[in-house]
């Protein structure tokens, strides 16, 4: 018999709104989550405590976990300390990325469902079957199961940090030169395209990349919160990252790789790199479309906005197709030499008005 569907891993629960928090013991208590109500939340050692602080009293059964710093190690031992603690029914990521990522982490490890209570919108990791985290080499990345549910309260979302939600804004709206590079792949290797994952990565970008509204619209808000989910959830049915990685994240690695100490945030320099990596790809016109919307939501559209010289810039960019051996995009395609990229960047800095 033909298989006429396929079953797509994703959360059982979405809940994006503000005042979401607020139920937040309602909402685990769901019979698919936690049962029993026994729960281990992973929170960080800082900005956790206060959120303990907050939801301790409605969730008597829970115990709470201090470990997720967004190492490998601390995700080690997050999952060694939940181990220790007896029965749980799921593991509660509470905070931004790096706690979110270790806790899937260690979900994964001890067998266990996650769900993700994000306090940010820094990029997309709050929904994808990865976790990255700081390791010896610098940073890895991590095959876990996708959360079982997902929880965004828009009016902890406002409190946070405003360049920890551009920054989101940026790893969305790259997904439109990750997917364009995902389809000159097949057209040049003849690499699979999955049409589902790409369409929801597309789409979730062009979304947040024609919204009208700013980062204190309730309504952009949501835009950019489901969008994420989606592009979480486009590289589960793809089963890696390709519908939402390409020259793009390239780029990022590559400004983590050699610079370190000075890097911006992720979703920056994703936003970055996709804008310049969809000019490479002749697509002026949609990369002045991008520029234009990362400018208007004050992200970098330059090297210079983020500390980095355009010299260094041509350096990231020579470099990043190491950072993903046998991943293939404009960069691997053009192959350009360092002088040509030197000119490309001149290029890409005149269109969009330097």
């Amino acid at each position: 018999m033909p298989v006429l569907t396929r079953l797509i891993p994703s959360p059982v629960v979405v809940d994006i709104r503000p005042g979401a928090l607020d139920d937040l013991a309602t909402i685990l208590s769901d019979q698919r989550i936690a049962p029993s109500g026994r729960m281990a939340f992973a929170i960080s050692g800082g900005s956790g405590r206060a959120l303990r602080e907050r939801f301790s009293p409605a969730l008597p059964e829970a115990d709470w976990f201090c470990d997720a710093d967004g190492t490998i190690d601390g995700a080690v031992r997050l999952a060694d300390s939940i181990k220790k603690g007896g029965h749980y029914d799921a593991v509660i990521g509470l905070g931004g990325g790096k706690v979110i990522d270790c806790a899937k982490y260690a979900a994964a490890r001890v067998g266990l469902p996650l769900v993700a209570v994000a306090t940010n919108l820094a990029n997309d990791g709050l929904c994808s079957p990865v976790a990255t985290l700081d390791n010896d080499a610098g940073r890895g990345s991590y095959g876990v199961p996708n959360p079982i549910g997902i929880v965004i309260d828009l009016d902890v979302i406002r409190e946070a940090p405003v360049r920890f939600v551009r920054a989101g804004i940026g790893d969305v709206i790259c997904k439109i030169s990750a997917v364009a590079d995902w389809e000159l792949s097949s057209r040049e290797t003849g690499e699979k395209v999955d049409g589902l994952a790409a369409a929801m990565a597309r789409q979730a970008a062009e979304a947040v990349l024609r919204h009208p509204g700013g980062i204190g619209d309730d309504d952009f808000l949501t835009t950019l919160s489901e969008s994420l989910v989606l592009c979480g959830i486009s590289m589960s049915v793809a089963g890696d990252s390709r519908p939402a990685s390409g020259a793009c994240h390239e780029i990022s690695h590559a400004f983590d790789l050699s610079f370190p100490r000075r890097n911006a945030l992720h979703g920056e320099q994703c936003g970055l790199g996709g804008a310049f990596a969809t000019f490479l790809r002749g697509h002026h016109e949609i990369a002045g479309q991008m520029v234009e919307v990362l400018r208007h939501h004050g992200l970098p559209v330059l090297p210079g906005e983020i500390g980095f010289t355009a010299e260094e810039f041509v350096q990231v960019v020579e470099f990043a197709p190491q950072t993903r051996p046998g991943r293939y995009t404009i960069l691997e395609h053009l192959d350009l030499s360092t002088d040509q990229i030197r000119d490309a960047y001149a290029d890409y800095a005149k269109a969009i008005g330097s």
